[in-house]
């Protein structure tokens, strides 16, 4: 039988990796990459048995290929602090390693919002690439919204995987102002020109793209309320960008200035400082 290693990047996920690690004992071996966890997440982890490494946070791509790195096994299994693998997936699981068509199996994934499983909005059964053979598949480089990449072929198994990235409102605002952060990061070094007014129609329509286009008002009110979360990480991605881009246009001309006027000293002889 193949050996299956199962890996987790945290970062105070105290309340998390417990369960995580739990629905993935059927696995050979456990490994978690933490960067800087204070809440007792890697002695969670320990106590679980896991196999617990430190990695200075680069971006979640450059941390999940350090942790795949880490692995053993034939197969790997990348999961989330946030997510469960049931009984049903792990037996799925299990019989995907012992079958040689595929290098790589895409999971159903199914979230919740506010303790509500969504069947609408974007969130019902994406299917994530999580389950690969080593060596055929990496992550990219992202800073967030990182993606496996597979070289060899590619199938879907039919059970779900659990996903729990928000249990109450505060985490969603929380996961909002982290991600929209990175993401800014990312678009500013990207070099792309961004405007005030992008950060306005990119919010307004992922508030429409989740709420309407994805039918996410069939999601009752916890709907409506990720559909506000997602325009207002978008919003704050592209408003935080143009402010980072104005600082920076901001400093240049400053500098441009402090230069201009030393030339001038120069040629006019006065020395002082």
């Amino acid at each position: 039988m193949p050996q299956l290693s199962a890996i987790v990047i945290t970062r105070d996920e105290a309340a998390n990796i417990g369960d995580c690690l739990d629905s993935v004992a059927f696995c050979d071996e456990r490994i978690v990459v933490d960067c800087g966890s204070s809440d007792g997440t890697v002695d969670i982890a320990k106590a679980k048995g896991a196999r617990v490494a430190f990695h200075e946070w680069r971006g979640f791509g450059p941390q999940k290929n350090f942790a795949l790195s880490l692995a053993t096994g034939d197969w790997v299994l990348s999961i989330d602090a946030d997510e469960r693998v049931t009984p049903e997936l792990a037996g799925a699981i299990k019989a995907a390693v012992a079958d040689a068509s595929a290098d790589a199996w895409e999971l159903p994934r199914r979230s919740s919002f506010c303790g509500r499983e969504l069947r609408h909005s974007g969130w019902s059964r994406d299917y994530v690439l999580r389950l690969f053979r080593r060596g055929k598949a990496r992550f990219d480089d992202a800073v967030v919204h990182e993606r496996a990449i597979c070289d060899g072929p590619i199938n879907r198994l039919d059970q779900l995987l659990l996903h729990y990235p928000v249990l109450r409102l505060e985490d969603a605002l929380s996961r909002m102002d982290r991600y929209s952060t990175a993401s800014a990061a990312a678009l500013v070094a990207s070099g792309r020109k961004v405007s005030f007014l992008a950060g306005i129609g990119h919010g307004f329509f992922s508030f429409l793209r989740a709420y309407v286009l994805r039918l996410g008002f069939l999601d009752g009110a916890e709907g409506f309320l990720l559909a506000v979360a997602n325009a207002e990480g978008s919003y704050y991605r592209y408003m935080k960008a143009w402010l980072a881009t104005r600082e920076a246009k901001i400093s240049r001309h400053r500098e441009a200035g402090e230069h201009a006027k030393q030339g001038d000293a120069r040629r006019s002889g006065d020395l002082r400082r």
